[in-house]
């Protein structure tokens, strides 16, 4: 299976024989991924119903539910891993779903749209107009994103939540990295990945 750039990096994050919570999992393709490349074991959780049907014929776990309800039926330390990927930003309390990603798992990997991105700051800056780039396709009324960040903003949150960043790395829309990009991340990246865990935590 080939793997999108982004998802490659988040299964090199995730050790062999993990078990997964993936938030969002869409149709199951990176689960699907870890449980052959990895032997990784987990569900996904999804609230459309294609979506579902795709991974019930792959053989993934999966869970129709809304992510703004929480994670109220995993216990604490469930997982290993718990990923969400492209979703923080539509959470109605992203900082509420952050920390229970860390209570049911011990650590947590997380991807988003940089806000900071030189596109979206020049829309506001030249145009002052709400901005439409390739990592947000959508006019500010049809967009499902409701709270966009940056890697600082996110990071600062972190901060506040007492959130360890464990690793983080920036992409564009096709899902590649550059020297610009490595250099200032906040201005170059598109997409931000980070992985995460709970300063309280001091080993997997």
């Amino acid at each position: 299976m080939e793997l999108r750039t982004d998802l490659a990096l988040i299964s090199e994050w995730i050790t062999e024989n993990s078990h997964v919570l993936d938030l969002g999992c869409g149709d199951g393709t990176l689960l699907e991924h870890l449980r052959d490349s990895r032997s990784v074991t987990g569900y996904g959780l999804e609230i459309a119903d294609d979506n579902i049907v795709s991974c019930v014929k792959t053989g993934i776990n999966v869970i129709h539910t809304d992510l703004n309800q929480g994670l109220s039926d995993f216990s604490d330390d469930s997982f290993d891993y718990v990923v969400m990927t492209q979703a923080i930003q539509t959470i109605l309390q992203p900082d509420t779903l952050l920390m229970e990603m860390l209570r049911v798992g011990r650590q947590g990997i997380v991807t988003f749209p940089n806000f900071g991105h030189w596109r979206a700051r020049s829309s506001l800056f030249f145009g002052g107009i709400m901005p439409i780039s390739r990592a947000l396709p959508s006019k500010w009324y049809e967009t499902v994103n409701i709270h966009l960040c940056t890697l600082r903003d996110f990071e600062n949150l972190c901060d506040q939540l007492d959130i360890e960043v464990l690793q983080r790395a920036v992409v564009d829309t096709k899902h590649c990295t550059s020297r610009f990009m490595r250099l200032l991340p906040n201005i170059f990246g598109e997409v931000a990945l980070y992985r995460l865990r709970s300063k309280s935590v001091k080993n997997l």
